[in-house]
């Protein structure tokens, strides 16, 4: 769904010469274009720490780098640099390199090196190996590769697998759990205003607007003849959410992110929570929602998408459909029956259920989706939009309080 970076990330070995000298000008070109000394017209030989570095990037940016058992002639393909080299076939030597571009690089340039050589190179199938998971910087891709792999891991790797999946999602639940559960229990606070409320249940600022007309200018002051305020959010389940997830291979980074919010809104008590994984079948995995790490070994990731299919599982479940927020998060490529997944929406929304469209749940960019299916649901008060994880509280806490979705304007990033 998203394009893959293929550029070669920035060296930042330690004690370089300044930055604004031409001879770190030189030096740093000499890195970016590879080869023998003379070669690259820089005239600079490497040594020490930065011949270590050139070593790892030829290894994967040259133009001779090669996909595990390939020949030596085999070449990177089309628009290869003038480096060259290769990872090799042992998952011995690939764990090494790992471990070097982990000590040379930060870890956001480790991230990039490592799709860039599971792309490049076809190394997925070394993933397989528990000493290469050791490796490698845990993060969302990653994740994404690894459940693709799905039942062709071996026992002895799943264990590895399952930690390097918690750090992703233990990482994500600190950064997204503290803020998600402020913006919805606000949320449901206000969108529960008792008529009588007690005198610390008063929503003050609600009210005064309510009562601006009884404003009595003599005594500079707001007559109160109707209060507004919150109710107590914990006395019962007010609002149910049902995440319907597409599973297809190109949400992978969207679904780790889902299974995360998944399981951060169901510690939310005013909220019953459902998660629902499709592709051309579908997995209900709410029970699951107490570990995401369950929820996320509970996908299986490819397949085709039939969307119809899952909104039939999602319409039957719902029980109070004024009180309900279903989110798609979906490319939209419907491999089921169009017509039919159109009609469910629109019976979802006439009923009363608050309905959101994502095609991408990431920090991607822009996603690949279904436009003509993202007009036909925007018609029917469905609008699609990709969201950023940093975004989905505030895009929910709207579904919740029946308020305008916070659409992003194209080109926000968001």
């Amino acid at each position: 769904m998203t394009s893959t970076t293929t550029s070669m990330p920035s060296p930042c070995p330690t004690d370089p010469p300044p930055p604004d000298s031409a001879d770190e000008r030189l030096r740093r070109w000499r890195l970016v274009l590879g080869g023998e000394a003379g070669e690259d017209g820089t005239g600079r030989v490497l040594s020490g720490r930065d011949a270590a570095v050139d070593r790892t990037l030829e290894a994967l940016y040259g133009a001779g780098s090669r996909p595990p058992g390939a020949g030596a002639g085999v070449s990177a393909g089309p628009g290869a640099g003038r480096r060259s080299g290769g990872l090799g076939a042992s998952a011995p030597r690939v764990a090494r390199w790992l471990g070097d571009i982990r000590s040379y690089f930060p870890a956001s340039v480790v991230q990039v090196m490592q799709r860039d050589a599971l792309d490049r190179l076809g190394l997925t199938a070394l993933l397989l190996e528990p000493e290469l998971l050791e490796a490698v910087e845990p993060d969302v891709h990653l994740v994404g590769t690894l459940l693709s792999l799905g039942k062709a891991m071996p026992e002895e790797t799943k264990a590895t697998a399952r930690e390097v999946v918690r750090k992703v999602v233990e990482d994500l639940e600190r950064r997204l759990a503290s803020r998600t559960r402020a913006a919805l229990t606000g949320a449901l606070d206000r969108s529960a205003r008792a008529a009588r409320p007690r005198h610390r249940d008063i929503d003050w600022n609600r009210t005064v607007r309510a009562n601006l007309k009884n404003y009595l200018p003599e005594h500079r002051t707001v007559v109160p003849e109707r209060l507004v305020g919150y109710a107590r959010a914990a006395r019962s389940v007010r609002k149910e959410v049902i995440l319907c997830i597409d599973q297809s291979g190109s949400m992978a980074a969207s679904v780790v992110h889902a299974s995360v919010f998944g399981a951060v809104l169901a510690s939310i008590r005013a909220l019953d929570t459902r998660l629902v994984a499709f592709d051309t079948s579908v997995v209900d995995l709410t029970d699951q929602l107490a570990d995401p790490v369950d929820v996320l070994f509970g996908v299986q990731l490819g397949g085709g998408t039939d969307i119809n299919r899952a909104l039939s599982y999602c319409q039957s479940r719902i029980t109070r459909p004024a009180d309900t927020v279903v989110v798609l998060i979906s490319d939209l490529y419907e491999g089921g029956v169009r017509e039919g997944m159109l009609e469910r929406v629109a019976a979802m929304r006439a009923s009363g259920v608050r309905f959101v469209t994502l095609p991408a749940l990431s920090d991607e960019g822009a996603p690949a989706y279904d436009r003509e299916n993202a007009a036909a649901l925007a018609e029917l008060g469905a609008p699609a939009f990709a969201c950023t994880p940093d975004h989905f509280p505030e895009v929910m806490a709207a579904a919740l309080e029946q308020r305008p979705l916070p659409v992003p304007e194209p080109g926000s990033g968001t």
